[in-house]
């Protein structure tokens, strides 16, 4: 993004720092094809279908629920994204700012480990695109040493984008755009000429919980990107438009998002067996024409490689705030082996992709969330960020509050992301509250977890910022504490 001394597409060296005032260049406008390659995967196709097979919604119902799915999550994606502008570093540096700088180890813990999850489950569809595509051209069979062997391509070739840094992972961004819109609409014009539109409208309406749980279920994967969002608006000017990075982000991610799961809702209405397929790529090759299925498959491999260099590269940073002292392309290869070898247990071992992935998805947005309630409710607030204090990890920085920890932040924190496991049901983990109550029948324990962290920190005491004086003091004194 930034048109600075190093050369576009070149090896970005910046880490978690704060970008200096004068780098910071970059066009609110870059963001809209960046979170259009955010989505450009296979994953919406399947999970339209989910919403007829396991929701049981009709196209209307189908309708309503992919466009609002991606206002909810990308507009939470987009008003985080204005800290990025206002502090200049990423994401979980400024994190820091909020938690403490030992605090903010705790949900950079957990958001650290919850990408594991979600590059694994991109490198892994992935590597089915590239499986799925050598079947239908070269007759190729699947078998255990050739899963491994186009995932381990995926995982190197994510790798290579992500370490290269943000101008080359927003220039691949660019021309994907255009390729997957271009063939997208081939597709779509495909299936109005190829399918039976009776069946389509016919269906009955499913129910009200239906439709909210499959919003939550589209949302989760935008809401992964939530504590990414400032990774890409740090090199933007203090002075861009905040509605603009809000409504380019809602923009970029609901133009692929709304038809790519309308899409794979009238798929699965004449292959009912999408939604439950071994794997998440393969019904193309069924589904679609040998001339639309191939190229098609290829962009969308593309598109996760775009995914998955997104997520690395933002898992990069934060391994940083961890305490790794590594450069940060360094840093997002431990994210790369994980995803390869937690890749392999799931395309060798796991007897259900989508079955999987669906309960990943329930426990990723919890994950999430309560950072967002604490962190958002902490923007509010008008917070600016110092950058000296951010990159001062010692008793002396700003952010130390007591003893390296904001007591509000962590508390808050803690008791939403509890609240919301407990309202929450999947396949691995059934909260105590998930059934009996609003919240947990319509799939809001991602919700109740933003709410319930952000009112609490809002209304517990924070401690005051350490001034200069007061910090060199406690520098010589360390038993002293001031908040």
């Amino acid at each position: 993004m930034s048109k600075t001394a190093e050369n576009e597409g070149a090896l970005e060296t910046r880490g978690i720092e704060q970008v200096p005032d004068h780098e910071r260049t970059a066009r609110t406008r870059e963001l809209f094809p960046t979170w259009v390659g955010a989505n450009i995967s296979v994953l919406l196709l399947t999970m339209g279908a989910s919403l007829v097979v396991a929701y049981h919604l009709n196209f209307w119902q189908a309708l309503v629920v992919a466009a609002a799915a991606p206002v909810v999550s990308y507009g939470l994606v987009g008003l985080i994204g204005i800290a990025g502008k206002r502090g200049g570093a990423p994401g979980m540096a400024l994190s820091r700012a909020v938690f403490g700088q030992r605090g903010n180890l705790l949900p950079g813990s957990l958001i650290w480990v919850a990408r594991w999850g979600w590059e694994t489950i991109n490198a892994v569809t992935g590597a089915y695109a590239v499986l799925t595509v050598l079947d239908i051209v070269f007759g190729i069979r699947a078998n255990s040493v050739l899963d491994m062997v186009t995932l381990l391509a995926f995982v190197v070739a994510t790798f290579a984008i992500s370490g290269l840094g943000i101008n080359a992972v927003q220039k691949c961004n660019k021309y994907a755009t255009y390729l997957f819109g271009a063939f997208s609409v081939l597709v779509l014009g495909y299936l109005v000429v190829d399918t039976d539109w009776s069946a389509v409208f016919d269906r009955s309406a499913g129910s009200v919980a239906a439709m909210i749980t499959g919003v939550g279920l589209i949302a989760a994967g935008g809401v992964s990107w939530i504590p990414s969002a400032p990774d890409f608006t740090r090199y933007l000017p203090r002075t861009a438009s905040s509605k603009g990075i809000v409504g380019l982000t809602v923009g970029g991610a609901g133009i692929v998002v709304l038809p790519m799961v309308l899409m794979g809702m009238i798929m699965a209405v004449s292959t009912p067996d999408l939604a439950s397929a071994a794997d998440p790529v393969s019904f193309l090759g069924e589904i679609l024409p040998t001339w639309i299925a191939v190229p098609y498959l290829l962009i969308a491999l593309i598109g996760m490689l775009l995914i998955n260099s997104m997520s690395m590269y933002s898992a990069g940073f934060t391994a940083q705030t961890l305490g790794f002292k590594v450069p940060r392309h360094w840093a997002v290869s431990v994210n790369a082996v994980i995803s390869l070898v937690f890749g392999g247990v799931l395309m060798l071992v796991a007897t259900s992709f989508m079955g999987s992935f669906i309960a990943f998805l329930s426990l990723l947005a919890v994950a999430f969330s309560a950072w967002v309630g604490v962190f958002g409710a902490d923007m509010l607030r008008g917070r600016e960020y110092d950058g000296e204090a951010m990159a001062d990890t010692s008793r002396t920085s700003a952010y130390w509050y007591r003893g390296g920890f904001s007591p509000a932040a962590v508390a808050a924190w803690a008791v939403g992301l509890a609240a919301g496991l407990m309202f929450t049901t999947s396949d691995w983990f059934t909260g105590p509250l998930a059934t009996n109550n609003f919240v947990g029948e319509y799939g809001l324990g991602w919700v109740a977890t933003v709410v319930i962290s952000g009112l609490l920190y809002a209304v517990l005491p924070k401690p005051a910022l350490v001034a200069p004086a007061a910090r060199s003091e406690r520098a010589e004194k360390p038993e002293a504490v001031t908040v």
